[in-house]
């Protein structure tokens, strides 16, 4: 992680690497892609399901979307802001298509969901912790005017609840009339955008006819923080490097794979 990149991390609680990855790194991550979403559900290989735009499990359809959970463009960032003790604890792959009932996805953030002390953002010997970080590594192309996500920049370190008119109750369906100091990323497919979950975000309705936003939600905590663990099914399919990533561990324990500057797939 730059310096610049640090700066910018801490200060809007969310950074658009642009051109994270791409060439037929990026083309077999989209057939993969294509494939899980074309499959009928009863074709689908155990523990693989579609829950609406939710495809759940989809990092670990593939290996081509396997590697993006430990790409070299996330995972200095991913190994910092867990200081160095990281689980990735689920990976799905989301679609946005254009439906009529594709209603904006309201603001919300995870001080809503889980109450003001389930969030941490901390600096400490010039490092960031984060004890909810999200990867959305894109698939396909977000233009302006196409909808997606919205984000409200510096929102994690707000000591205030947000007011429930604020932001239009919640719901902004007019790209271009955002409320003020609201921003609508539009990344590349390649891009990848990071993000605390304690940053207030949602999403416009997704606009174009002939395309959809296809890209991963990817979640890392600390490797001791509760939570369910994935399906055997589904962690007997990937490689041990991400075996480990998404496995729980006590404090002090320090896994093999952060001590590797490149995670290379086995």
């Amino acid at each position: 992680m730059t310096e610049e990149q640090r700066y910018l991390l801490d200060l809007w609680g969310y950074l658009h690497i642009k051109g994270a990855f791409g060439g037929k790194e990026l083309e077999d991550a989209q057939a993969a892609a294509e494939r899980y979403v074309h499959s009928e559900p009863e074709n689908l290989p155990d523990g693989f399901a579609v829950d609406g735009k939710r495809h759940v499990h989809g990092f670990a359809f593939d290996k081509s979307l396997e590697r993006l959970a430990t790409h070299p463009s996330i995972w200095p960032f991913i190994k910092e802001i867990t200081k160095g003790r990281p689980r990735l604890t689920s990976g799905t792959l989301q679609i946005d298509r254009p439906i009529p009932e594709n209603e904006p996805l309201r603001f919300h953030c995870a001080r809503d969901d889980y109450g003001w002390d389930a969030m941490r953002w901390d600096v400490r010997d010039g490092r960031i912790f984060c004890n909810h970080m999200v990867a959305f590594p894109y698939l396909t192309d977000v233009n302006p005017g196409d909808g997606g996500l919205l984000v409200v920049p510096g929102s994690h370190k707000s000591n205030f609840e947000r007011p429930p008119d604020l932001f239009n109750g919640g719901f902004v369906s007019d790209g271009d009339d955002l409320p003020g100091g609201v921003v609508n990323i539009t990344p590349k497919a390649g891009d990848v955008v990071l993000m605390s979950e304690s940053v207030t975000h949602g999403a416009l309705p997704w606009k174009p006819q002939d395309r959809y936003r296809m890209y991963l939600v990817l979640r890392y905590h600390p490797q001791y923080t509760e939570g369910d663990s994935m399906p055997d099914e589904i962690v007997g399919r990937l490689s041990p490097e991400t075996r480990e990533l998404v496995s729980k561990a006590a404090h002090k324990v320090v896994k093999e794979i952060t001590k590797k500057d490149v995670v290379t797939l086995s």
